[in-house]
């Protein structure tokens, strides 16, 4: 199972599953199309957002887990 973690850039977690957009739009950031959040780790994207980055990380997952099941 593919598995996101706070470290990884934001481009990479599209790369995953494009449905992780989705899941980060809900969560307040809406700015994943900028180039400059590509690059972007997601647990600095959630601090600039003032998003708490575990519970991101625990949706992000948790619909990776759910789809793979599948």
């Amino acid at each position: 199972m593919a598995q996101v973690t706070k470290d990884m850039i934001i481009a990479d977690i599209l790369a995953i599953d494009p449905g992780n957009a989705a899941i980060l739009m809900a969560a307040g950031m809406h700015c994943i199309g900028c180039p400059a959040s590509q690059g972007e780790a997601l647990e600095e994207a959630c601090m600039v957002h003032g998003m708490n980055v575990d519970e991101v990380l625990t949706q992000i997952n948790d619909y990776l887990e759910k789809k793979e099941a599948k």
